[in-house]
């Protein structure tokens, strides 16, 4: 069964494209008709894809990876902080930083030095500053949670990339590509879907359009983190009732004898109180013929 259907992508108005004379030829397969000057979007092309980017994003999600969204338009930003905050995935939608994923290291660099900062804060050490430092502090953790607060999390490069608007986030796009992470992308009429790896052709202006999106990627993202739970689940219950089972089989212990103990004696003479076998008697008359003919 679809994630979403015609109807609702229809009333969120996902179908409205833009002007005819803006349009970009590579997204013609994606185009249902021109009205007014403007090009509608099949949507019965878009269920299937919004369906095929879902699964993927499931499936990233399911091993554990994590998803940056970007969307730094203003129609975008809000309603991709409250959704993708929800599934606890990175996203920006403040200025995309250059060199965001090719250059990650000084990024990471700059959410340590706010982690730094809140150190100072805790310890108290903060208190210490003159009154001029501390407004030069405040003022620059301020700036790095405005730009990198949400990717605080982010510890390593993302195993996908969601955006928004193609044109408007293309540097995050060519960033992704250089480094071979595959990009799933709402593309308008306008834009180019070469670069993108799972295209979701809709109206990348409209409010309604990016909230409907954005809710069935974030919901198959939290199925995928759920079924990652339960397995993790069963793989703990399964070792601790390996282990419990373990525990229960009774433990053979090899006892040693040592000389000088009772139980070694008792065996010693045992042993010596043994009767010896004596040979049958025509074996030993064989033996005294033998050696009488020698």
């Amino acid at each position: 069964m679809p994630r979403t259907d015609f109807n609702q992508l229809l009333e969120a108005g996902v179908h409205f494209g833009h002007l005819k004379r803006k349009w970009n030829p590579k997204m013609a397969p994606y185009i249902f008709m021109e009205k007014n000057g403007i090009h509608i979007i099949d949507l019965h092309k878009t269920v299937v894809k919004v369906d095929e980017a879902a699964a993927a994003l499931k499936q990233i999600a399911k091993s554990g990876r994590r998803i940056l969204f970007v969307a730094t338009k203003k129609q975008a930003k809000e309603v991709v902080a409250e959704k993708v905050s929800a599934v606890n995935m990175p996203y920006v939608t403040e200025r995309w930083p250059g060199g965001m994923l090719t250059n990650f290291p000084t990024i990471r660099k700059a959410v340590k030095k706010m982690a730094t900062i809140d150190k100072l804060t805790a310890d108290g050490t903060y208190d210490n500053f003159s009154k001029r430092e501390k407004l030069q502090i405040s003022r620059q953790r301020a700036k790095l949670e405005k730009n990198l607060g949400s990717i605080a999390d982010l510890t390593r490069l993302p195993a996908a990339l969601f955006v928004v608007d193609v044109q408007k986030e293309q540097n995050a796009v060519k960033e992704a590509k250089r480094l071979s992470i595959p990009v799933f992308a709402m593309v308008d009429t306008c834009c180019d879907p070469t670069d993108i790896d799972y295209v979701i052709p809709a109206n990348d202006d409209a409010t309604k359009s990016i909230a409907v999106i954005i809710d069935v990627m974030t919901q198959a993202i939290a199925e995928g983190l759920t079924e990652r739970k339960l397995e993790k689940d069963k793989e703990a219950e399964a070792a601790a009732a390996e282990s419990k089972e373990r525990e229960a089989k009774p433990r053979i212990r090899k006892s040693v004898k040592v000389a000088g103990s009772d139980e070694f004696e008792a065996e010693q003479l045992a042993a010596e109180e043994k009767p010896v076998q004596e040979k049958p008697e025509a074996a030993v008359e064989e033996e005294i013929k033998e050696e009488v003919a020698q």
